[in-house]
């Protein structure tokens, strides 16, 4: 186990050296969110609120997903069909750890970096500049973390189901560049589901999509409560668990895939 948190700690490090870029980050994310403060108020004209949602809810929803986007998202699947087109992919799959465990260690340093330097500072910028509702129940806190967590790992399973598809297509760039607008769009970071029309709320109930973004910002903005709030992280539970099978199956077959291009 020394050895993971030691890439956990490597990666923390190298993000750390270049870190004016998450500064600069800070100062784009937040700009990306004024701008949704406003169209969000313009939408809501004098309404109180639009499906269950008020316009304070709305816009601490748009803030929270935007700023645990930067705890959850990471390169890895990138990173992974890089060092499959190198080839470099053989020398890291004969050292002495698990290749896609390693891979999630180093995402989740990075995801530990941004959230230290990126996330709760932002956080409280937009707060100060928006008056966002923030609420103060440890509960709703405890479950935003626990449900931002799982965020980080389905996120993490799919980029590494991704980057793995690179064994097979030797080039997925188009296949990664699909991957992200699809999580954009469905995982509720540039619209929350419940607004989206009842068939395709009943879809996206069978993909862990939802689970990655849509979750975690509607229990900050206490638009899940209860059981609604215990029933999302059961959700996003299940789908942790369920990708674990076909990573472990894909990775089977792609390690006796594998060719190094040019060599």
């Amino acid at each position: 186990m020394g050895k993971y948190l030691e890439m956990i700690r490597m990666r923390f490090l190298m993000m750390l050296a270049y870190r004016t870029n998450y500064y600069s980050g800070i100062l784009i994310y937040s700009i990306n969110i004024g701008a949704y403060y406003f169209l969000w108020t313009a939408i809501y004209g004098g309404k109180e609120n639009i499906q269950g949602l008020s316009v304070m809810q709305i816009t601490t929803y748009v803030a929270i997903s935007w700023m645990a986007r930067a705890f959850y998202f990471n390169n890895i699947d990138r990173e992974i069909a890089m060092e499959i087109r190198e080839g470099r992919v053989a020398v890291e799959l004969i050292r002495p750890y698990n290749y896609l465990g390693m891979k999630v260690m180093q995402g989740l340093g990075e995801g530990v970096f941004r959230f230290v330097f990126f996330s709760i500072p932002g956080m409280i910028i937009v707060t100060l500049i928006f008056s966002l509702q923030i609420t103060a129940n440890p509960t709703t806190w405890m479950y935003f973390l626990l449900s931002t967590l799982f965020s980080f790992i389905i996120n993490t399973q799919i980029n590494l189901l991704t980057g793995m598809m690179t064994f097979f297509l030797f080039n997925n760039d188009g296949l990664m560049y699909a991957k992200r607008v699809i999580i954009d769009l469905f995982s509720g970071l540039l619209l929350p589901i419940s607004f989206y029309p009842l068939w395709a709320q009943d879809i996206m109930k069978f993909f862990p999509f939802q689970a990655i973004s849509y979750i975690p910002s509607m229990i900050f903005s206490e638009g899940l409560q209860g059981t609604a709030m215990v029933n999302a992280i059961v959700f996003q539970i299940i789908w942790s668990v369920v990708l674990v099978f076909p990573i472990a199956f894909m990775w089977r077959i792609a390690k006796k895939r594998l060719v190094v291009q040019g060599g």
